[in-house]
């Protein structure tokens, strides 16, 4: 059958969501169809809105969501209808040479970087006003319902909270990832983390579990310093209090640089800052932030010729249809909090002034 429920349809870019009817098809073969519960919004969804990530319009944004399947089509055997699911924004198709690689997670079935915004089999599910409306990431999460693909969709634990383990979907795993499976930060090491958001929040709480004795926090909003001590930064710094670059002061701090840096804002300036403050020789720097569209970096080749590495992070390394039920299972466990992360809980509907509080840092 096909559903008609209510979705935030973005039409063109730098214009607010617009709550639509849609229909929702039923999935086809190796599918899944998904009531979301709970939707987390990401920064990633606004790059969308701004066009630092370009993508097709019309569209459905979201991609950090969890929900309980509804219906599945041909083949599907990983879940079933009423399974507790995080939909995955990087799937896990298992054959291809990333998923059958111990040392890569990005799987190559996923849509980032195609700019597709259609279904593995190049058609859509969505139909709004009789147009055909684009998929996001493969998930699409702003939706009361969605389809996404066999193998980006994790069953996990029927009695996780929902409203919490959405944000396993997509921004406390990445920042968590980032620090423990990227970087593999060690005890007793130093780290900073540029970006207080969501997900640099998260990077703090991996650094955390971690081991590590230092964990500056970095940010030009000094009222996310409070959140980020309490999660475990041991130093927070405000780079508008300073008249000279970040990256000196933060070698100054240190001696010699961190072992460990994370950019987790997406600006290329900051990026640049994050190398340069790390340790000159084994320093590891690691790009959590979406980079912006059409936008290069330039920097002194020096930084890495003494050894610096620098690294990206997608969805912080987990391999997700594997992983992300043990992350959920960890945070039954209480091996890691999620409740600070959410500061607002909106009725879907107030879309747009969610939006509104992500821009204004709030």
């Amino acid at each position: 059958q096909v559903i008609k429920c209510k979705a935030a349809v973005l039409w063109e870019a730098n214009k607010p969501f617009s709550i639509e009817e849609v229909e929702v098809a039923p999935p086809k073969q190796h599918e899944v169809r998904i009531k979301i519960m709970a939707t987390g919004i990401c920064r990633s969804d606004d790059h969308v809105i701004t066009g630092a990530l370009v993508q097709p319009f019309p569209i459905i944004l979201g991609h950090e969501a969890a929900g309980v399947v509804e219906s599945v089509g041909q083949g599907v055997t990983s879940v079933k209808p009423g399974d507790k699911v995080i939909p995955l924004f990087v799937p896990q198709c298992g054959e291809c040479k990333n998923c059958l690689s111990a040392k890569g997670n990005l799987c190559s079935k996923t849509d980032l970087g195609t700019r597709a915004g259609l279904m593995p089999d190049g058609t859509t599910r969505f139909t709004c006003k009789g147009k055909a409306i684009h998929h996001f990431l493969g998930t699409s999460t702003f939706t009361e319902y969605t389809v996404v693909h066999e193998s980006a969709v994790a069953k996990i634990d029927s009695a996780a909270p929902l409203e919490k383990v959405c944000l396993i979907g997509c921004g406390f795993s990445t920042g968590y990832g980032a620090a423990l499976k990227t970087a593999k930060v060690e005890p007793g090491s130093t780290c900073a983390v540029f970006g207080l958001g969501g997900v640099g929040l998260s990077v703090i709480i991996g650094c955390k579990v971690a081991g590590a004795s230092r964990i500056i926090a970095v940010d030009i909003n000094s009222d996310k310093f409070a959140k980020a001590k309490e999660l475990g930064a041991t130093d927070c710094i405000n780079p508008k209090d300073f008249n000279k670059p970040i990256h000196e002061v933060l070698v100054e701090m240190t001696g010699q640089g961190v072992d460990y840096s994370f950019e987790v804002i997406g600006r290329t300036d900051t990026m640049t800052a994050a190398l340069a403050c790390c340790q000159y020789n084994y320093g590891v720097s690691v790009i959590v932030g979406v980079p912006p569209a059409a936008q290069n970096i330039t920097f002194d080749p020096m930084l890495l010729f003494t050894g610096r590495s620098w690294k990206g992070s997608v969805f912080g390394g987990w391999k997700s249809k594997d992983e992300v039920p043990k992350l959920v299972a960890d945070y039954m466990k209480k091996k890691f909090v999620l409740d600070p992360l959410i500061t607002h809980t909106l009725p879907w509907t107030k879309i747009n002034e969610g939006f509104d509080l992500l821009r204004t840092g709030k």
